[in-house]
Order: C-alpha cells, then sequence, then structure tokens
C-alpha cells in the first residue's frame, strides 16, 4: 500500500506526489501551452504571434506604442514582436494619418487567414483540453480561474509570458 499524505488543501494524495492547486495550475497549464504551441505549428506562428495578431485584429490600426502599455513590455520589445510578424507577411505597418510620427499596424490577407485558422484550432484546443468537464464545471473553472487571475493583477486576455523574453 503507498503512504498517503494531507497536501496544503487537505486532500489525500499518494506520498510524493504534488497535487496543490498551484501545482495543478502549473502542469495544466504548462500542458496547455505546449499542446497549443504544437497545434500551431503548422500555421508558422507561434503562440505569441497568435496573441500580437489578436490584438492588432480587434483593434486595427492600433500604434505600437498601445501594444507596448497593454502588453506592460518597453517600446523596443514591441519593435521586435511586430518586426517577427510583418517578416512572416502577417500585418503590416502603416502610416498613421493622424500622426505621422507613429504606424498604424493591420493585418494582411495572410495575418487574416492565420487568425480565423487559428479560431478553429483554439476552439478544438479548448475542447480538447476541457473534455472532462460539463457545460456548467467549464463556467465555474473559467470564473474561478478569472477570479485567480485578477486577484493576482493579471491584465485580461494578456499573456504574462511576453514580458519575460
Amino acid at each position: 500500500m503507498t503512504p498517503s499524505r494531507q497536501s496544503g488543501s487537505g486532500v489525500e494524495t499518494p506520498a510524493g506526489r504534488p497535487r496543490g492547486t498551484a501545482f495543478l495550475l502549473s502542469q495544466v497549464g504548462a500542458h496547455a501551452a505546449a499542446r497549443f504551441a504544437d497545434l500551431l505549428g503548422g500555421l508558422g506562428v507561434a503562440p505569441a504571434d497568435v496573441g500580437l495578431l489578436r490584438m492588432i485584429a480587434t483593434q486595427p490600426g492600433r500604434s505600437q506604442q498601445s501594444l507596448a502599455e497593454e502588453l506592460g513590455v518597453v517600446p523596443s520589445r514591441v519593435v521586435a514582436l511586430v518586426d517577427g510578424l510583418e517578416g512572416k507577411g502577417l500585418i503590416e505597418r502603416r502610416r498613421n494619418p493622424r500622426d505621422r510620427r507613429n504606424y498604424a499596424l493591420h493585418l494582411t490577407a495572410d495575418g487574416t487567414h492565420v487568425m480565423t485558422e487559428m479560431r478553429t484550432l483554439g476552439a478544438a484546443h479548448e475542447e480538447e483540453i476541457c473534455a472532462g468537464l460539463d457545460h456548467t464545471q467549464r463556467a465555474q473553472l473559467t470564473a474561478l480561474l478569472e477570479t485567480i487571475a485578477a486577484r493576482q493583477g493579471l491584465t485580461p486576455g494578456v499573456h504574462p509570458g511576453y514580458r519575460q523574453h
């Protein structure tokens, strides 16, 4: 018989196996991120690319400065990310008609295509990750995770990974 222990959350677990909430969030998060990156590989983009494309798609014409502010990173970091997307032909910089010193960012036709494909992959990924939960459980999990994210001061819709590169 395997010895058991009480985890910090009071859950009985086999000895040596961490089962605390933070560990499980990390475990599932790392798995979900790796799986999503695998799915995106066929599109020639990384998860960080998709996040920026989504931000540009939802606000066409936004500036690099506004992206930097929303992501909470220095503008030079966004320049490098935008350069990468532009090099892949997914976005274009256009002079901002209201301020010629700034560029307005827009998806190209290829960028729009990648976003369409990404939505399909994202929905399939969501289904795969949450396959063991019914609709009510998914809604509860989402609400609980939103509460945790807000309490930790995370910006809604912005992955904190942009700050680590």
